[in-house]
């Protein structure tokens, strides 16, 4: 009797034991490899807020014009899930990942938020408030990487204080804009973000005037050729869309006489930059934009 009564013990223990065993794993596997919660990402920005953090989401949206993840971003997406694009995300996949968080953008969010509090916990960002930084930051608490978030920041605001000097022994004091080419338009940037707050806080240049005086609420504006020479820049950033439109309207914008009348194509001050990593906005992609500045500067 007491023989039987032990083996029964022993195999209540086991059992116990596997069920533990069995639930740790599912708790690991739900967790990912960074230990962090599963995370459903609805925007973009902050999914490579999560990698700036060494955290990969379990999903994410995908950019809209692509259908896929950002290009600079993608390697370290390899097996995260694909949920539709951010203004409009795949509700069934988001379902079927059965995530223990999800991080919305508020303005895109919108009256739906109720739908995605129902799925899971949600984490609610206001991407137009606050800088990366901040955004990076709150993240950071919530997946207890405070450290190593200020490191990070820390990290990319020396980096900036190098490319600074590096880009100042090009330009010295000259005044800087920014543009971007595509097959419909051309447009300038503004003082707000994506590009303005790297170009003119991050990197200290200093913006034409006529930078100064857009629509601080509106990241670009659309202008003409004609009106390029007004703005007078020492050197100027130009972001060509990757399609062939987009392409071929600047080799055509190249051979004007507006444009070869510029001072800064004059001085031969003109920076081709890709529209990513440079327009991403996010923790990951103002480093991998500085990364590229500091290369094309020390060149």
């Amino acid at each position: 009797m007491k023989k039987l009564l032990i083996f029964g013990l022993t195999i209540s223990f086991l059992i116990l034991a596997a069920c533990g065993g069995q639930q740790e794993t599912k708790k690991a596997t739900n967790q990912g490899e960074s230990g962090a919660p599963k995370i459903a990402s609805l925007s973009i920005h902050l999914t490579n807020d999560l990698l700036a953090l060494g955290i990969k989401p379990a999903g994410s949206v995908v950019g809209g014009g692509l259908k896929d993840f950002l290009p600079h971003a993608k390697e370290q997406l390899s097996n995260t899930k694909k949920l539709g694009i951010a203004a409009d995300p795949d509700m069934e996949s988001l379902l079927a990942l059965e995530p223990d968080v999800i991080y919305v953008d508020e303005e895109l969010a919108g009256q739906d938020l109720s739908k995605y509090k129902k799925i899971a916990k949600t984490e609610v960002f206001n991407l137009s408030d606050g800088t990366w930084r901040d955004h990076l930051k709150k993240i950071a608490k919530l997946v207890d990487k405070e450290k190593e978030a200020d490191q990070y920041i820390k990290d990319y605001d020396q980096q900036a204080k190098e490319v600074k000097s590096l880009i100042q022994q090009k330009i010295g004091n000259g005044k800087v804009m920014a543009i971007r080419v595509t097959a419909k338009e051309l447009r300038v940037f503004s003082m707000k973000r994506p590009m303005g707050p790297i170009l003119f806080e991050d990197l200290g240049l200093t913006p034409v005037d006529g930078v100064k005086k857009l629509d601080s609420k509106r990241p670009f504006e659309v202008i003409s050729q004609e009106v390029l020479p007004d703005f007078d820049a020492d050197a100027i950033f130009v972001v060509v869309n990757q399609d062939d439109q987009a392409q071929q309207a600047f080799k055509q914008l190249e051979k004007t006489p507006i444009w070869k009348g510029l001072k800064a194509v004059k001085k031969n001050q003109v920076y081709t930059i890709a529209d990513q990593p440079w327009l991403d906005y996010s923790a990951l992609g103002n480093k991998m934009a500085m990364d590229e500045a500091k290369k094309m500067f020390s060149n």
